[in-house]
């Protein structure tokens, strides 16, 4: 019997950079911005009930800090997410995690207007990801927690794939990939750039 070769199976995805950020716990909210203190919306962003914040903290490592922007709403725990090259700038430890995989992470100071919080553990640099809806996933044959890689046209002569992609299933999310600075730079994107996923 004659078995054929399946096709990798492709999907077009957005791609979009994730800067450096915070997110931060109730707890962590009120030391860093005073008692009571409730995040203040500045622009939603892709994935549904996901905001940029007017809240800014500096982030402190063992050779230097950085300015990083508060993302709402508040969470369970306090996760500072950095590029690698960030991290090596401040002096902090940054495993490369999923978001929420926080254990024996990395440690940080963090301050702001109304006090500081020594965060034993929570730094982070994000595995490069794709935030799928139930409906894409079964589309692309995909399941929660899947490997695939993501390549990427570059209008600026840098095209790649990223190989280590993990896919995340959620019927509260919108479908799109999320790179980190370091990983936005390699590749030179357009404005608006959008790449392949390959499920093999």
């Amino acid at each position: 019997m004659n078995i054929s070769k399946v096709e990798d199976f492709k999907m077009k995805v957005l791609v979009e950079t994730s800067a450096r950020h915070v997110h931060l716990s109730q707890e962590h909210l009120e030391v860093l911005f005073g008692k009571g203190h409730e995040l203040t919306v500045k622009k939603m962003l892709s994935q549904p009930g996901q905001f940029a914040c007017e809240e800014k903290v500096e982030v402190i490592g063992t050779k230097g800090s950085l300015k990083m922007s508060v993302l709402g709403p508040v969470r369970k725990d306090t996760q500072v997410e950095v590029s690698l090259t960030d991290a090596r700038s401040i002096g902090v430890v940054a495993p490369i995690r999923e978001s929420g995989d926080i254990k024996d992470s990395g440690a940080c100071k963090i301050v702001g207007p109304a006090g500081e919080v020594e965060l034993t553990e929570g730094v982070i640099a994000a595995k490069r990801h794709v935030h799928m809806t139930p409906e894409d996933a079964e589309k692309a044959g995909v399941a929660d927690k899947q490997i695939v890689d993501l390549a990427i046209e570059s209008p600026n002569g840098r095209s790649l794939t990223f190989g280590d992609v993990v896919v995340r299933v959620s019927a509260s999310y919108a479908t799109a990939a999320h790179i980190d600075t370091d990983e936005a730079n390699a590749l030179a994107p357009g404005k608006e750039c959008f790449g392949e996923m390959i499920i093999k």
